[in-house]
């Protein structure tokens, strides 16, 4: 939101205050405040009928500073808030004649009394970013209300990321962003996961506490600023630290929240029944059994709306004409190895036989009047379920859990972002921000009642909104995409800036949502699609099962699916640290190569876990360019050897693509590529890519449950390789990619592969040694 007419002028109907004279500063525990009038104070009279700021400086953990500001505190708020963590946090202040001081771990904001308004964030010795002059403003409109805005500097080569599922270009500089939740798809400004959290290239991030909309002007009404406003008396802000990227992002979901570890069997292939295709049992069974008869892994079935009768979203009953035994189907369907998803939205339609129960227990969200709000946008005559009453959530998780009691594993949480502003909560909340807040509710009634049921660590969903928090209730996938090669590039993009915005996994309609895509754009978006978090074939008005597309479409699902259910071992160990740091397993090249100037605006590509570099192809022709940060990077696929600290022009058919393995990786191969929940420990090969002398490289194996199993690490001394292994019960081996014969191998035995040689380790031996 725009307040001033270019540098100098202010826009005609606003009145502007910025803190101009910093008139106190009073210490009170671990926090401090700072008095400043918005006008230079030359005698005491100048003291009388003006405006005071206050901004209130503290810590809730470690490496994060809490500023608050306000103008009048006394404005009754009704919430909703984000529920944030707090740690035990040893606050150092410091204040003299000059200032004031305080610092949280390495970092520590600063006031210079002496300069107006001057504030100054630093993490160790290196400034981060400030608040200067005309940069806090209190501002009054005569039609629109009050609003309370900052802006905070942006260095030259400083670049912006974040702030949610943004489609728009990946570096945010130069953008307008609303946090506003809208059902927009995926090529427009318009976003489902609005974050009001932004990282920056230079080692920090802001994330602004507001549930309601934040608006951002980021490098563009004050090209050297990044300004962020929101309506009202206060604007409560945390500069966020960290010695890198990762850290920032693991301080910021220390604050806000974890992800959850989704259960291994999610990462395998997803397929759906699409969303207005016609389909009944015998449509299911074909295409399940399709996929079995050309050998092609499916992990997840998933039924979208219409397995309910259509008008009646949500009753949660199956359409008994095209579903006359639902609990049999499913049971036949697990009986095949698959997991069963099903699609649900916290609307109830009139026609539905809950909403009269809901309307007449108070269960949906009312109008000022006591009625119950309702509109014909997607359902007829729909009502909203209204998640702050906790009787209303207990019913809905209710009408879950019988479905899980028929055998479904999880949902798909679809919409949550059409929320209405003019109407009445049960808790008395603010409707305006429950706009974006209500996501938060939905998808943790629907988590819970997941956890509640089949446990820890087997709760998943598959949702579309989110907001701050969000990211705890895994997975979130890209919404409606279109069937081109654009609109994957903007789904990439999306899912490059929620990965940067706290969030760990993510996912996309492979070949897109809307229409049906050509077979070259099915088979290039399979290849980005199983090389992602999760993986799911769904779309509009056409089925997405390979063979439809044409027989090389098969092969290709074929032979990537089988690739990802061979990495599980690698791939659950990144979704751990996810779920531990707060990282994305989908890597925008900045945040693993914070050092690498070219990095800085890379959207094409992104690193899968820490080891391996993806670069899609966006073409039919198979033509793809690429960057290599230094080192000699290896393709997994093709074995080729590429010297990185450059581009790479490439081309590629249906098969392979750049799946570059950065030097001195291990990376753990599974034994099995026909499920993705299996022991990944047993029988795993450990594949040593390019370690120079002198370096280390290191795998660790969890199980299921996330326990490590295998650690093994890899020490490069001249030509010999020693290898310490911890955890040794089950077999497993390593394979020197590239490395066609050794001169000994003590501890174990050699022999050829096609990929290299292949050292099996003796039982239960913990030291290798191999001579090359």
């Amino acid at each position: 939101m725009k307040f001033t007419d270019g540098y100098w002028q202010i826009r005609d109907g606003y009145h502007v205050q910025n803190p101009a004279d910093v008139r106190d500063i009073v210490q009170k525990g671990d926090s401090f405040t700072v008095y400043a009038a918005t006008k230079r104070i030359e005698r005491k009279g100048d003291t009388l009928n003006g405006t005071l700021l206050k901004a209130t400086y503290s810590s809730p953990m470690p490496d994060v500073i809490r500023v608050q500001l306000n103008h009048h505190k006394g404005k009754v708020n009704p919430g909703p808030e984000f529920a944030l963590n707090t740690l035990n946090t040893d606050v150092q202040i410091t204040q003299d004649e000059h200032g004031a001081e305080l610092k949280s771990g390495n970092l520590r904001v600063s006031v210079n009394k002496s300069k107006g308004w001057d504030i100054g964030f630093h993490y160790n010795d290196k400034r981060l970013t400030g608040s200067g002059w005309r940069g806090p403003a209190y501002i009054e409109s005569a039609t629109e209300g009050v609003f309370f805005r900052e802006q905070l500097e942006l260095g030259v080569g400083e670049y912006v990321y974040g702030l949610g599922e943004r489609f728009t270009p990946f570096v945010k500089n130069g953008q307008v962003v609303d946090i506003w939740n809208e059902d927009g798809g995926t090529s427009s400004e318009q976003a489902y996961k609005n974050i009001p959290f932004y990282l920056s290239n230079k080692g920090y991030g802001v994330f602004v506490n507001h549930p309601e909309k934040v608006s951002y002007e980021i490098a563009s009404e004050n090209v050297s600023k990044v300004q962020f406003s929101v309506e009202g008396e206060t604007l409560e802000y945390f500069i966020i630290g960290g010695a890198n990227p990762k850290e920032v992002l693991d301080n910021y979901t220390k604050l806000t929240g974890k992800p959850a570890l989704p259960p291994a069997w999610t990462f395998g292939l997803w397929l759906t029944t699409s969303f207005t295709t016609d389909y009944d049992e015998a449509t299911v069974n074909h295409f399940v059994d399709g996929m079995a008869e050309r050998d092609l892994p499916l992990s997840v079935f998933h039924f979208d709306c219409f397995w309910m009768k259509e008008y009646q979203w949500c009753d949660f009953e199956w359409d008994k004409d095209m579903f006359p035994d639902p609990e049999g189907m499913l049971k036949r369907l697990k009986d095949k190895g698959l997991k069963i998803c099903a699609w649900i939205n916290p609307y109830i339609a009139e026609k539905s036989i809950l909403f009269d129960e809901g309307m007449e227990k108070g269960y949906l969200v009312k109008t000022a009047d006591g009625s119950v709000w309702q509109w014909d946008k997607w359902q007829a005559g729909m009502g909203l379920v209204d998640f702050t009453n906790p009787e209303a959530t207990a019913w809905y998780k209710d009408k879950l859990k019988g479905l899980i009691d028929q055998g479904v594993d999880c949902f798909k949480t679809d919409f949550g972002e059409r929320i209405p502003t003019d109407v009445v909560y049960y808790d008395g909340s603010d409707p305006v921000k429950m706009h974006n807040y209500y996501t938060f509710l939905y998808n943790k009634a629907v988590f819970d009642v997941l956890e509640e049921n089949l446990g820890k660590n087997e709760a998943a969903l598959f949702a579309r909104s989110a907001t701050v928090g969000g990211q705890q209730f895994p997975v979130h996938w890209g919404g409606d995409c279109s069937s081109n090669y654009s609109s994957m590039a903007e789904s990439l993009r999306g899912g490059l800036s929620l990965g940067l915005s706290g969030f760990g996994f993510w996912s996309h309609d492979i070949s897109g949502f809307e229409a049906t895509a050509e077979p070259d754009v099915y088979k290039r978006w399979v290849q980005f699609g199983l090389l992602s978090s999760h993986s799911r074939l769904h779309g509009n008005e056409s089925y997405r099962v390979p063979w439809l597309f044409d027989e090389e479409a098969v092969d290709v699902v074929r032979d990537f699916t089988k690739l990802k259910l061979s990495l599980m071992p690698y791939l659950f160990n990144s979704a751990v640290e996810s779920s531990v740091q707060g990282l994305p397993m989908m890597r925008a090249m900045v945040l693993e190569y914070p050092d690498d100037p070219t990095c800085a605006t890379l959207d094409l590509q992104y690193m899968f876990g820490d080891s391996i570099l993806v670069a899609p192809i966006f073409n039919k022709e198979g033509d793809v360019r690429y960057y290599l940060p230094e080192g000699t990077w290896t393709n997994y696929l093709t074995g080729a050897k590429v010297e990185g600290g450059r581009w790479i022009s490439e081309n590629h058919d249906f098969k392979t693509l750049p799946m570059m393995i950065k030097p001195n990786s291990l990376i753990a191969v599974g034994a099995v590529d026909s499920k993705p929940d299996y022991d990944f420990a047993d029988n795993v090969s450990l594949h040593l890519f390019e370690l120079a002398d002198g370096e280390t490289a290191q795998a660790v194996v969890v199980n299921q449950a996330a326990e490590q199993e295998l650690q093994v690490a890899v020490s490069r001394s001249g030509s010999k390789l020693a290898v310490h292994a911890e955890g040794t019960g089950k077999p497993w081996s390593i394979v020197l990619r590239g490395i066609d014969s050794v001169s000994s191998v003590d501890g174990g035995t050699q022999q050829a592969g096609s990929h290299g040689v292949i050292v099996a380790a003796a039982s239960g031996t913990s030291e290798l040694t191999i001579e090359l």
